[in-house]
């Protein structure tokens, strides 16, 4: 699959707002466990980013607003993949 670079980034630039702002909580929490378990941060961010990507996409396909339930347990659930 071919990565795309903007995206990534775009996405990354949420998990960081996420964090600077602690809202949620779960995102800050997520990365430090991920951290712990050894993930490097391109890693975690990476798998963090998963979770945001799976949020956009249920939102766009379902038309109903973002779920912070949903994106908190698929954070909660990594390293497993959200989309396994």
């Amino acid at each position: 699959m071919e990565v795309n670079e903007e995206l990534r980034e775009h996405i990354f630039e949420v998990i960081k707002n996420q964090m600077k702002a602690n809202d949620p909580p779960e995102t800050k929490e997520t990365y430090d466990r991920l951290r712990k378990l050894g993930y490097d941060d391109f890693e975690t961010r990476q798998l963090i980013g998963q979770c945001v990507a799976v949020e956009i996409f249920e939102v766009m396909q379902s038309q109903k607003p973002y779920n912070n339930a949903r994106y908190v347990k698929t954070l909660k659930a990594l390293p497993k993949q959200p989309f396994d």
